[in-house]
C-alpha cells in the first residue's frame, strides 16, 4: 500500500527524523525518571514497612511488660487485706503478694507503702529497707486522686539502688474508701537498652520512648542527654497529637533529617518511635538511579546527536535532490527553464485553462542563421549570444505567470497563460524591441546584428475543438513560414475550418 504523498513527504523530512531523534531519547529520559521515582518509593514503602513492623513488635513488648508488673500490683492491693496474708510469716507473705512479678522484665523493686510515704513491705529486703515517699509526684497523685489508675513516671534515679528507673504505682485503698498508700513497682531502663539492641536501624537510625509528659526515657543508641525533655520540640508535639503516624523531618538533637514512625503504648503515657535516617534509606537506591541515570542520559545524548548528523546529512541530501531537481529543469547554459519544465508547466497550464476558459498563447522564437553566427565567430560566442538572447526574452515577458524556455540548440518557447492573440503579438513585438538592441561587443557584433523570427499560435476553451497539444505544432508552422518569409518577422497561425478540411491542420498565417 502507497502512503499519501503528505505523509511520505513528513516521513522523509529531516526536521520530522530531528524531531524524533530528540522527542524519543527525552521519552526515554522522562520514563527512566518514572522508573527511578518508582526505584525510590519502593525504598521508602519498604522502610516505612519496616519501621512499623519494628513498631509493633517493640510496642507489644513493652506493653506486655508493663500489664505483667500492672496486674503483680493489682495482686498485691487484692491480697495485702486478707486475714491469710496477714498472719503469715515473712517469707510466706511475700511469696503470696509478690509471686506474680517474677516473670516481668527487669523488674526493680516492688514495695507496699503506707499512707505516711514509708515502705512497709519489699520484696527484695527483710525487713524493708527504710524510705519515705511523701511528696513524690506518684505518692501525691494517688493520696489525692482515689479514681487514678496505674500512674507510670518519667525516668529518674532510684533512691534506693542508684539505678535508672520508672516508677509504676496504684493507690491502696482502706474498706471506708480512704487512702491507705501505694503499690509501688520500678522498671530498670536497662530492659529498653536490652530491647532496643537487638535492633539495627543503620548508622543514623534511632529509636526513642517518650513520656507524655516530654521526658525521654530511652534512646538507641544513646546519647547524653537521652533523659532531656522534649517539650516545645515540632517532632515531640506532633507524637503527642497525632497518637501515631509517620513523617519525616530534622531532629533537633543532631539535625539529620529522619522518616519517624511513632506509636502510643498501648494505653500507657508512653510514646514510642522508630526514626529512619532519609540518607539510609536511599543509600542503596542512590548509586543504582546515579548509574543508571547517567547511563540513559549518555545514552539518549548520543541517539539525538545522531539524529542531528543525520538530520543534517538528510537536509544535505534533500538539498541535492532539489538543485538536482531544478537542474533537471533548468537549461545549463541560459538558466532558463529546459524542454521537460515546458512540458510539466503547458500539462499544467492547459488543464487550467480548459477548467477556466482562459486563452493560452504560445510563442516559438528561433535565432536568425545562428549556424553562420558559431561558423564565424566559434561555439563561444554563439553560446554567450543565446544567453543575451535568453535575458531578453525574459525581459520581454510581463507577468509571474509567463514562462520562458530553450527547448534545444537557437530555439526557445513563451507559454503565455491567460493571453489572448493581441496580447501575444504584444509580446512578441517586445521580443523583437529587445533583440533589436543585443550586441555582443567581444566578438564584434553590433546592435542589430542579430534578429530573431516568432511563430506565435493561440487557443481557448472556444477554440474549434483543436487539442491543446496542436498549439505547439501550430506556432512551429508559424514560425517555419516566417523563416521562409525572409526571418526577422512574426507569424500567428489561428485554427480554421479544421472539420471541412477533413481532420488536417489549417493555418492562417498572416505576416507582422
Amino acid at each position: 500500500m502507497r502512503l499519501p504523498h503528505s505523509i511520505a513527504g513528513r516521513l522523509t523530512s529531516a526536521s520530522t527524523w530531528i524531531a524524533f531523534g530528540v522527542l524519543a531519547p527525552l521519552g526515554m529520559v522522562a520514563i527512566s525518571g518514572m522508573m527511578l521515582l518508582d526505584l525510590r518509593q519502593d525504598a521508602w514503602d519498604k522502610a516505612r514497612q519496616t519501621s512499623s513492623n519494628l513498631l509493633q513488635v517493640i510496642e507489644r513488648d513493652i506493653a506486655r511488660n508493663a500489664e505483667i508488673i500492672d496486674l503483680s500490683l493489682r495482686g498485691v492491693i487484692e491480697n495485702i487485706g486478707s486475714p491469710e496474708v496477714a498472719n503469715a510469716s515473712p517469707t510466706a507473705r511475700k511469696l503470696m503478694l509478690f509471686d506474680r512479678a517474677v516473670t516481668a522484665k527487669d523488674i526493680g523493686s516492688l514495695l507496699v507503702i503506707d499512707e505516711y510515704g514509708d515502705i512497709i513491705l519489699d520484696a527484695t529486703a527483710e525487713p524493708a529497707r527504710k524510705l519515705n515517699v511523701v511528696g513524690r509526684d506518684y505518692f501525691e497523685i494517688h493520696r489525692t486522686r482515689a479514681d487514678q489508675g496505674l500512674f507510670i513516671t518519667g525516668a529518674r534515679t532510684s533512691r534506693l539502688t542508684g539505678l535508672r528507673i520508672l516508677v509504676l504505682t496504684r493507690r491502696i485503698s482502706k474498706p471506708d474508701g480512704s487512702f491507705g498508700g501505694i503499690a509501688l513497682s520500678t522498671l530498670r531502663l536497662s530492659y529498653f537498652d536490652g530491647l532496643f539492641h537487638r535492633i539495627g536501624l543503620g548508622a543514623q537510625g534511632a529509636i526513642n520512648l517518650y513520656h507524655r509528659d516530654g521526658t525521654r526515657i530511652a534512646r538507641h543508641p544513646y546519647v547524653d542527654d537521652a533523659a532531656a525533655n522534649m517539650t516545645g520540640q515540632p517532632t515531640f508535639e506532633r507524637f503527642v497529637r497525632e497518637g501515631s503516624g509517620s513523617f519525616v523531618a530534622r531532629a533537633a538533637l543532631d539535625g539529620v533529617e529522619r522518616n519517624y514512625t511513632f506509636s502510643r503504648v498501648g494505653d500507657l503515657p508512653l510514646i514510642l518511635n522508630v526514626a529512619l535516617a532519609t540518607e539510609e534509606i536511599e543509600a542503596e537506591w542512590r548509586p543504582k538511579a546515579t548509574v543508571i541515570g547517567l547511563t540513559v542520559l549518555l545514552l539518549c545524548g548520543l541517539i539525538i546527536g545522531l539524529a542531528l548528523l543525520f538530520g543534517r546529512e538528510l537536509r544535505r541530501r534533500s538539498a541535492m535532490q532539489a538543485e538536482l531537481s531544478r537542474l533537471s529543469l533548468t537549461d545549463a547554459l541560459t538558466g532558463l527553464p529546459n524542454r521537460r519544465h515546458f512540458d510539466e508547466a503547458f500539462a499544467w497550464t492547459a488543464t487550467n485553462a480548459t477548467r477556466t476558459g482562459a486563452s493560452l498563447s504560445l510563442l516559438v522564437v528561433d535565432v536568425d542563421h545562428f549556424k553562420r553566427c558559431n561558423d564565424r565567430y566559434g561555439h563561444q560566442v554563439g553560446d554567450l549570444v543565446l544567453r543575451k538572447l535568453a535575458a531578453c526574452l525574459s525581459a520581454s515577458l510581463r507577468n509571474s505567470s509567463d514562462l520562458a524556455c530553450r527547448v534545444g540548440g537557437e530555439e526557445f518557447l513563451l507559454l503565455l497563460p491567460g493571453v489572448d492573440l493581441e496580447g501575444a503579438m504584444s509580446i512578441a513585438d517586445r521580443v523583437h524591441a529587445e533583440v533589436a538592441n543585443l550586441c555582443v561587443r567581444e566578438a564584434g557584433i553590433e546592435r542589430g546584428g542579430i534578429s530573431v523570427s516568432i511563430g506565435v499560435a493561440t487557443g481557448s476553451k472556444q477554440s474549434s475543438g483543436l487539442a491543446w497539444d496542436d498549439l505547439y505544432g501550430r506556432a512551429d508552422a508559424a514560425l517555419y513560414e516566417a523563416k521562409r518569409m525572409g526571418r526577422n518577422r512574426t507569424r500567428f497561425a489561428v485554427p480554421s475550418q479544421v472539420r471541412s478540411l477533413g481532420g488536417a491542420r489549417a493555418l492562417q498565417l498572416v505576416s507582422t
